[in-house]
């Protein structure tokens, strides 16, 4: 039975995915948190969750600093980031401090079973990140990141888009026209077969082409 933790400050919320999860094969909630903080005072090494499906935005202790500590003094434990939005730059900074992936909070069941399946199984969990084609392959089948043709300035990009910088803010770092920027991109895209910011981060974080 795979273990999973809550941790979320909607009471409604976390009382309702812990019914859904109970009915899923194979997972199941032995402890919820409204924060962080409540979190970490509920953690036993006798029981320890395999998986966090963790809130982004929570008072006292959010997501972001909550994945953190989690990395740094329970590594073993994989963190799946809950939002309520896409916006690329929260599950970026998500991604570079732990989490393995992230799905929304209105998504299928199916879905839900799947991101958890998963990060369990394969380490990390890929939903809109990726294009359809590579939906469905296990994570072992991908290409090593020596056999990508990256060339320097795509390499530059690609740590630059692992940052909270915008796309403009990223060229004038790089000291380039916003449309080299966007060939960087695209070239990327294509390249990693990924559609996403999020997707080249993930990318990056995985093969260790940026310092965490």
């Amino acid at each position: 039975m795979i273990k999973v933790g809550l941790v979320d400050d909607h009471v409604i919320l976390r009382k309702s995915l812990t019914v859904l999860i109970g009915m899923l094969q194979d997972f199941h909630v032995i402890l919820q948190a409204g924060n962080g903080k409540e979190l970490i005072d509920q953690l036993n090494d006798e029981q320890l969750p395999d998986i966090i499906l963790m809130d982004i935005t929570m008072p006292v202790m959010d997501g972001v600093e909550t994945t953190k500590w989690l990395k740094q003094h329970y590594p073993g434990i994989k963190v799946i980031a809950l939002s309520m939005i896409k916006n690329d730059l929260i599950v970026i900074r998500m991604l570079k401090n732990g989490a393995r992936g992230y799905i929304l909070k209105d998504c299928e069941p199916e879905e839900l079973r799947q991101a958890m399946h998963e990060v369990y199984t394969k380490g990390y969990f890929y939903n809109e990140l990726v294009t359809p084609k590579m939906k469905g392959k296990g994570l072992e089948k991908e290409e090593p990141a020596n056999k990508v043709m990256i060339n320097e300035g795509e390499l530059t990009f690609l740590r630059w888009a692992c940052t909270e910088k915008t796309y403009k803010e990223i060229a004038d770092e790089m000291g380039v026209s916003a449309r080299t920027v966007d060939g960087y991109r695209d070239a990327l895209f294509q390249k990693l077969q990924v559609t996403t910011r999020v997707g080249l981060a993930i990318y990056a974080i995985r093969h260790e082409l940026v310092t965490l």
